[in-house]
């Protein structure tokens, strides 16, 4: 067998081997989702880096593996309106620019590392990222929209905080 030919059936040998090791590994775009639990306004979230409106609705877009493995993990970060329905003069008002600034030094900005359960097969239809009280999160992958008996998510929205958060 001459070089050129050994060395071609190397190069092909190699990029089925990589085939095979990176089918795995394959990622793909899907859209991100807030749900907000809470009474609270949630003004942005970002789930690994990637940013998106807290107000619910679907954003474009996180890149998330095609098959689920082990250790995938969502870092989820978000900023709280603990007040949205504080009563703001006109936005054409002298005043507003004041108002608004001290009505946003009450924002609060939260962090939480969860897990991201298991999917079947490439069953993934992005990430929905579940605010709940005591700034706690959920997130899922399913297909299956809040509020249908299919959703893992069960938690009503509207909640109240409690008196006291669980540590």
């Amino acid at each position: 067998m001459n070089k050129f030919l050994a060395s071609g059936l190397l190069y092909l040998l190699g990029l089925m081997l990589y085939g095979c090791s990176s089918a795995d590994n394959e990622m793909a775009g899907g859209n991100l989702q807030a749900v907000n639990h809470t009474l609270h306004a949630i003004n942005w979230m970002s789930v690994n880096g990637y940013r998106a409106d807290g107000g619910g609705g679907r954003s474009c877009c996180i890149i998330m593996p095609i098959k689920w493995r082990p250790g995938l993990k969502a870092n989820v970060e978000w900023e709280v309106d603990p007040d949205p329905s504080a009563k703001m003069p006109s936005v054409t008002s002298d005043e507003f620019i004041e108002v608004y600034a001290r009505h946003a030094a009450n924002y609060q900005r939260h962090s939480a590392t969860v897990d991201i359960p298991e999917w079947p097969g490439t069953e993934s239809c992005g990430l929905s990222v579940h605010f709940l009280v005591c700034n706690q999160v959920k997130v899922t992958t399913s297909c299956w929209g809040y509020g249908s008996p299919n959703n893992p998510i069960k938690e009503p929205r509207q909640m109240k905080e409690p008196a006291v958060c669980p540590k």
